[in-house]
């Protein structure tokens, strides 16, 4: 059971994690071959405009958008975030500049790896209640003492749910501190 766990549950959030990183290290590396340091400081402008696009998801499931799907939108969310997300982190390269831009980025990995836990544990989540649900009704059992041996399960299903309460505040945390770095490149730009 053990062993099942780190392999479904743990592996793929770690394993998500380590692309993410790897994948930024892998350009940030390429860019300077190719002498192309200079692209990187244009990719956090790109990266911020996937990220905000994929706030699409949660002004969809706050019905803002009506159109599409939410599975759809929760989709596109995951990949423009994590690729969003790809995209800053070259941007910040190697490179220790200013200590409010790697606050930003510290935070945003804090939200990616918020998220990616989120994903993992409602996934799991719901697979077990939808297992434990099938098991039991398979024995026969009646819808009521089905509700009552269930309730616990569900409880903890409902909880798990309510994980966004903690994304939240971690996405805010990190949206501030973006929006300060851009303010103060703004500022500090030499415009002349």
């Amino acid at each position: 059971m053990q062993a099942r766990l780190i392999r479904h549950e743990v592996l793929p959030f770690l394993l998500a994690m380590a692309a993410l990183v790897a994948a930024a290290l892998i350009c940030d590396a390429l860019l300077h071959v190719l002498h192309a340091v200079w692209v990187g400081r244009y990719l956090g402008i790109a990266g911020t405009l996937l990220i905000l696009v994929s706030f699409g998801y949660s002004m969809r499931k706050r019905k803002l958008i009506s159109t599409g799907q939410p599975s759809q939108w929760l989709r596109w969310h995951e990949r423009l975030a994590w690729l969003g997300s790809l995209l800053v982190l070259v941007h910040a390269g190697i490179h220790f500049n200013a200590i409010l831009g790697w606050l930003a980025v510290v935070a945003m990995l804090v939200n990616v790896g918020s998220g990616l836990t989120g994903k993992f544990l409602l996934g799991r989540a719901r697979r077990r209640l939808d297992a434990t649900r099938e098991r039991l009704s398979g024995q026969g059992v009646s819808d009521k003492e089905l509700e009552d041996r269930m309730y616990w399960d569900s409880l903890t299903f409902d909880a798990v749910r309510h994980w966004r309460a903690l994304h939240f505040p971690i996405t805010l945390a990190f949206s501030v501190l973006a929006l300060g770095h851009v303010a103060a490149i703004f500022l500090f730009w030499p415009w002349k």
